[in-house]
Formats: structure tokens, C-alpha cells, sequence
């Protein structure tokens, strides 16, 4: 472990993050809403402590190891939360450090799970400032930092490796800092055409700049305590569904599609796309039809939630949790499945259930063909067995996760459902779950304990088990 790398890195970081607090400054005097001077003195605390921090390790590390990469990128999401929730606290927003720490690690984390209320009466710095977390967090603030430090001296190949989320098929250049150059263009303007368009469709420009962030973001944010229920107009959630499809496909393939003049077939030469665009039609064909069936919907409502949940954003624009039993079900798979790697979605990404049920169809080839050689492809490309163990184990470790996770926020004191749909939407990165932390409601009566261990899971699911999991195994601690 080269130890003074690691604590310069984190201090880097830490001031790039509260230089990022003096936005909301601009937000809360443009308004006139006051919480300018709190924002300024977080802004402070926090570049103060990171460049204490960066005095500490000395001169900017020449090289990074695998182990450090893992170490800070789990460092950088805990340090990062606590730090954005001081905001927060100097505001007075939240009730006390536990809640403060709860909505910091939601936004960062792109989780969406909130314990604010009255939200249409916050001051605006403080809304801007939950949507910039969710921003910061959807790409990464890692790849932001690998992009910038080669000016400093430091290589990011492994904080990369690190914090790319999901299995990323293929770099988008040969170096990996203009790979994250690449990322965060294609992020930003898609963030800025996503704000223009909504925008244009009626929303005013400060609601369009907050939920394109977290659009873009799969965060789940919003300015109102109705959400996107709070817009009365089905050309907004078009374009919102719209948006939050294309931040769920793989940002290789914008890159790719965007070279080829913005090609189609780009897209759907890929496998995991056309899993993804099937998956998608399924859950709309059926959720939708169960719901406007029923009459608990409309069709818009039942194509924006189902969107909104499968991409793992969170948004809603009705409580879905007083649909049929078998909709619910529906939603809830869909969490756990999530967006595609690469993207800036949750769940367990859609590769990776694409490539387990590949492995299942063929065991049960094998059982009629048991001679034969049947391999497993992606992109015509061989799994290899070391692939397909990691991904196996990655499945079992993400169930155990959530079954732990489930009965330790039960153990704190809520019902079985609450605490399922709980553990599933935070580790899930999804936000709103069902019972009392449904769309309608939030995550403010979960008990302290609870929220701990739901803060733990969202990192847990950011991270994607292994970059964090692989941290308490001993021999990762050994020379």
C-alpha cells in the first residue's frame, strides 16, 4: 500500500468536491434565498481539509496499485458522502447528522432515496445542490479525477479499473484519461441537450437544469414532493423516458454511434443492447398492460414508472406501489436487472443477466448433448471460464448482500415489506421502493440503525459488491 499516495488522492479529491460547493453559492444569491454563506464556509471546511490532506502525502504519487485503486475508490465514496452532507447540517435542512449523512449518500450514490419533504419549499441552493451530488456521483467523480490527473503528475489506470461501473466491454481510446475525457463530454452534453429539451417542453429553467442532471445522472431527484407528477404534461415525461433510456445504454456505444455519424446499427450489433431493448419491451408490454387493464393507470403512467424503476432512476409520476400485486413483482426483478454496464444505472447491469442465462441455456444443451463443446458468447467472442466464475460469484454475493441487508434494516424496527423493498432499492440504486418508503413517501421513519445500514448499501451497490467486498478479505491486507 503505498499509504501517502492514497491520502494525497483522497485530499485531491476532497478539494475538487468543495470547490464543486461554491455553485450552489451563485444558485442561492441568484435567488436571493439566503444559505450563501453556509454554502461558502462548507465550501472552505472542506478544500481546507483536502489540501491538509494533500500536505500530508507529499508529492503526487508516481504510480498507483490495484489495491490502492480499490482503496481509494471505496475511501473516496465514504469520505465524499460525509463530506456533501455538511451542507446539509450548516443549512439545517436535515434533523440531525444521521439524515444529513442518509440524503448525502442517496444523491452521491445516484441512489434517489430521500428523507426531505415540503421539497417545493427548500431553498434552491440546497435543491440545486442535491441534484449536482446525484450529477457528480452518475459518471463518477473518480473518472472526473482521472481525467484531471495526468496535469498533476498521477496515473488513474486503476482508480479506472476501480470505478468503471459495470463490466465496461471495451476502452473508448487507448489512454485511459481520454477515456474519461470522452465519458464526461458525451455526459455533459447530454446533461445540456437533456435541460434544453425539457426546457422547451415547458418546464421552468431552473426544474429543467435540476432534473436533466438527475436524468442524465439515473438519480432520481426532483424539485417537487410529486416528482415528475408535479408536470402535467406528457411531452415532459416522453422526453424524460426518453432521456433516461439512452443514460442506461452503454456510453461506448454513444461514442461509437456518435463516429458513425449517429448510426443505429451501432446499437443494435450489440448483444447487451438488444437484451436491454427486448427487456424494456417486455416489462412495458406487460406492466402496462396489467396496469391499464385494471384501471390503476394510464398508459404514459405505467411507460414512465416502468422506465423510471428498470433503469433504476426513481422517479415516479403516480404510486405505483397501489398497482396489481404481479405489476409490483414485475418492478421489483426489474430493479435488480438495471441498466447496462457502462451506463450510469444500478442493478446488476443487464450484461451480466444476459450472460447467466446464456450459461443456463447451455447446461441444458449439455444435458441433451453431453459430449458436445457448447461455449458461451458475447460480441462472438468465447466466455472464458474465469469470466463465468466471477460472474456466478457476483451473483450469489450480490443475493447474500441483499438478504443480509433485508433482515438488518428489519432488525431495526420496520415491516417485512419496507425493509425488502428497502434493501433491494438502495442496494439497487434505485430509490423509492414500496410499503413506507414507496413513491409517495420516503425513507425519513426508518430508524437510525436502519438508514446506517441502508447508506452502507447503497456504496455497496455503486461500488458493485466486488470493489467493496474485496476489501474485508484479509489477504487483500497482506504484502
Amino acid at each position: 500500500m503505498h499509504w501517502r499516495g492514497i491520502v494525497w488522492t483522497l485530499g485531491m479529491l476532497a478539494v475538487f468536491f468543495g470547490i464543486s460547493m461554491i455553485v450552489p453559492v451563485f444558485v442561492a444569491i441568484y435567488y436571493q434565498s439566503g444559505h450563501a454563506m453556509q454554502f461558502v464556509m462548507a465550501g472552505m471546511m472542506v478544500v481546507l481539509l483536502g489540501v491538509l490532506a494533500m500536505q500530508w502525502g507529499g508529492d503526487a504519487p508516481e504510480r498507483l496499485s490495484h489495491k490502492d485503486g480499490f482503496l481509494i475508490v471505496a475511501l473516496a465514496w465514504i469520505m465524499l458522502s460525509a463530506l456533501g452532507s455538511i451542507p446539509f447540517l450548516t443549512t439545517g435542512v436535515c434533523r440531525g447528522v444521521v439524515d444529513a449523512l442518509f440524503e448525502s449518500t442517496s444523491g452521491l450514490t445516484t441512489t434517489g432515496a430521500t428523507v426531505l419533504s415540503g421539497l417545493d419549499h427548500l431553498p434552491p441552493s440546497i435543491l440545486f445542490w442535491r441534484s449536482m451530488q446525484e450529477w457528480l456521483g452518475g459518471m463518477g467523480i473518480i473518472v472526473l479525477a482521472v481525467a484531471i490527473m495526468p496535469m498533476l503528475g498521477v496515473g488513474g489506470m486503476q482508480l479506472f479499473k476501480a470505478e468503471a461501473p459495470g463490466p465496461v466491454k471495451d476502452k473508448i481510446t487507448a489512454r485511459v484519461t481520454e477515456t474519461a475525457k470522452v465519458l464526461w463530454y458525451l455526459y455533459l452534453a447530454m446533461t445540456m441537450i437533456a435541460a434544453l429539451a425539457l426546457w422547451l417542453a415547458g418546464m421552468s429553467p431552473f426544474d429543467a437544469i435540476n432534473h436533466a442532471m438527475c436524468t442524465v445522472a439515473i438519480g432520481g431527484f426532483s424539485t417537487h414532493d410529486a416528482s415528475i407528477g408535479y408536470f402535467d404534461s406528457d411531452v415532459i415525461r416522453g422526453l424524460m423516458v426518453m432521456f433516461m433510456l439512452m443514460a442506461g445504454v452503454n456510453f461506448t456505444l454513444h461514442f461509437a454511434s456518435l463516429r458513425r455519424r449517429f448510426s443505429p446499427l451501432v446499437y443494435f450489433r450489440d448483444d447487451e443492447f438488444r437484451a436491454y431493448f427486448k427487456w424494456f419491451a417486455f416489462l412495458i408490454v406487460m406492466v402496462g398492460g396489467i396496469v391499464v387493464l385494471s384501471g390503476k393507470g394510464t398508459p404514459m403512467e405505467a411507460l414512465f414508472n416502468v422506465v423510471s424503476v428498470a433503469t433504476t432512476t426513481g422517479f415516479a409520476v403516480s404510486d405505483y406501489a397501489q398497482w396489481p400485486p404481479a405489476a409490483n413483482l414485475l418492478m421489483l426483478m426489474s430493479m435488480f436487472v438495471g441498466a447496462c454496464a457502462g451506463s450510469t444505472g444500478g442493478g446488476m447491469k443487464v450484461v451480466r443477466i444476459l450472460l447467466l442465462f446464456r450459461q443456463g441455456k447451455r447446461e441444458i444443451r449439455r444435458l441433451i448433448h453431453p459430449q458436445g463443446v457448447i461455449q458461451v458468447k458475447l460480441g462472438g467472442q468465447n466466455l472464458s471460464p474465469t469470466l463465468a466464475s466471477a460472474l456466478w460469484g457476483f451473483f450469489v454475493l450480490y443475493l447474500v448482500s441483499f438478504a443480509v441487508i433485508a433482515v438488518l434494516v428489519a432488525l431495526s424496527g420496520v415491516d417485512v415489506l419496507t425493509a425488502v423493498s428497502a434493501a433491494a432499492a438502495c442496494l439497487t440504486n434505485t430509490g423509492p421502493g414500496f410499503g413506507e418508503v414507496g413513491p409517495v413517501d420516503n425513507f425519513a421513519a426508518i430508524p437510525g440503525a436502519g438508514k446506517a445500514v441502508l447508506m452502507g448499501a447503497m456504496i455497496l451497490g455503486r461500488l458493485e459488491i466486488y470493489s467493496f467486498i474485496v476489501l474485508l478479505v484479509p489477504e487483500f491486507w497482506r504484502r
